[in-house]
């Protein structure tokens, strides 16, 4: 297992602040060591999908029931009906049909309540624009915006299109990971207003390396 920048054992505090209250069955995609749990207290039912399975095993340590294997693999050994929210965690950009994903989990949510709550990066982000637009590039990378293992790419209105294509209501959506700049110099005052003189001609939505979201079944 590599996992030299903590990949897998990110706690994504971020997108913990779109947690809905009273969940008691939950089940997590990608759930990697397991460390999103830690958000959860009291007595709640944790299943977790993990396609590594080193990974996977060191999650099992931690979560009640883990399954080794993507979710299109193991999604017919899930119960039906049966959770109450699902995380997905930079996971729907791995997928290479996350129209799919997104109708079939459906069928894992208990009817009534249930809530999809997830990350996805967003491919309009100031560095990846400035790189398209200024540089004439798009190159792949082992991690980030143009990580080479993402099959989509998402803009917060195309986001919300595909979820709500798919009969999800959308309770919040919104950027997380807010542009870095690092020194606070002379540098640094350069870089913010050049960064925000470049979101009031672009759009804020600029600002964000990743959108959250919160969504539930109907309504």
């Amino acid at each position: 297992m590599n996992d030299d920048q903590g990949y897998y054992r990110n706690t994504r505090p971020e997108v913990a602040a779109f947690l809905p209250a009273g969940c008691s069955r939950i089940l997590e995609i990608g759930c990697g060591t397991g460390n999103f749990r830690r958000h959860f207290t009291g007595a709640v039912e944790y299943w977790g999908v993990e396609p590594v399975a080193a990974v996977a095993g060191e999650a099992a340590r931690t979560l009640d029931r883990v399954l080794t294997g993507s979710f299109r693999s193991v999604h017919q050994s899930l119960p039906e009906g049966y959770f109450d929210l699902v995380v997905c965690n930079d996971v729907i950009e791995h997928m290479d049909d996350h129209d799919w994903f997104l109708e079939a989990i459906k069928g894992k949510m208990r009817p009534g309540g249930a809530h999809l709550v997830g990350s996805v990066p967003n491919v309009r982000y100031l560095t990846n624009l400035f790189s398209l637009l200024v540089r004439k590039d798009w190159l792949y990378a082992d991690a980030g915006i143009l990580d080479r293992t993402h099959l989509r790419f998402f803009t917060a209105r195309s986001l919300e299109r595909s979820l709500r294509s798919h009969g999800y209501r959308v309770e919040r959506l919104a950027g997380i990971n807010v542009i870095a700049i690092r020194a606070r110099s002379f540098a640094y005052l350069v870089q913010s207003c050049l960064s925000h003189a470049a979101a009031l001609l672009l759009g804020r939505d600029t600002l964000y390396a990743q959108f959250a979201f919160r969504v539930s079944l109907g309504g």
